[in-house]
């Protein structure tokens, strides 16, 4: 559906084929689910009454695992906190009698978005997982006075189909600051690259 409103749209001709962000197809609802932790998040577990056995803020690491006392490395990522705590009850199991495990997210990893063209500052920017393309462009200290306000593209990997090329996704500097459209509601996601022409 995406690739026929490309084919269709006048004037693509000069930037090249894409699409407006208020054409995209609406997004599904996603389903209110437990947040998943993931590599780079840092989380807190406590286990009640035994400060020893506590982490108060450790960082998941690359290969999806945390460091904890007693238990060493033990596997966080791809599972809700609540999940994760349960699990580790479990195992303490061994050195207390009825474990009390909470874990909580402290801070979520961040978003690692490059942002090129006309802009202040190229480059790549860790930026909030809610971020739109707004804060990439105050990351990047904002657009250049060569800058065309309605240039701003988005390149987004289409991961529904292999090898397809990126979808480039339009965005109008004015509709973001008046917080018209569906573009400020827009967030960035991992892969994405901000391009002002």
């Amino acid at each position: 559906m995406v690739l026929s409103v490309l084919a269709t749209l006048p004037g693509c001709k000069s930037v090249g084929e894409y699409v407006w962000v208020d054409d995209l197809p609406p997004a599904p609802k996603q389903v209110e689910t437990d947040y998943v932790i993931a590599v780079g998040d840092v989380i807190s577990v406590r286990v009640w009454n035994q400060e020893a056995m506590s982490s108060p803020r450790t960082r998941v690491r690359s290969d999806g695992k945390i460091s904890l006392p007693f238990l060493n490395d033990v596997e966080a990522a791809g599972v809700a906190p609540t999940v994760l705590a349960k699990r580790l009850q479990a195992r303490l199991k061994e050195f207390i009698v009825n474990p009390v495990v909470t874990v909580a997210l402290e801070d979520r990893r961040l978003l690692s978005v490059p942002v090129l063209g006309e802009v202040t500052r190229k480059g790549t920017y860790e930026l909030d997982s809610s971020a739109g393309v707004l804060q990439a462009l105050a990351a990047a200290g904002g657009m250049t006075e060569y800058a065309h306000p309605d240039r701003i593209f988005v390149l987004r990997p289409n991961a529904s189909v292999e090898n397809a090329p990126a979808l480039r996704i339009r965005f109008d500097y004015d509709a973001l600051t008046r917080a018209s459209g569906r573009g400020p509601a827009f967030r960035l996601q991992a892969g994405d690259v901000v391009v002002v022409e």
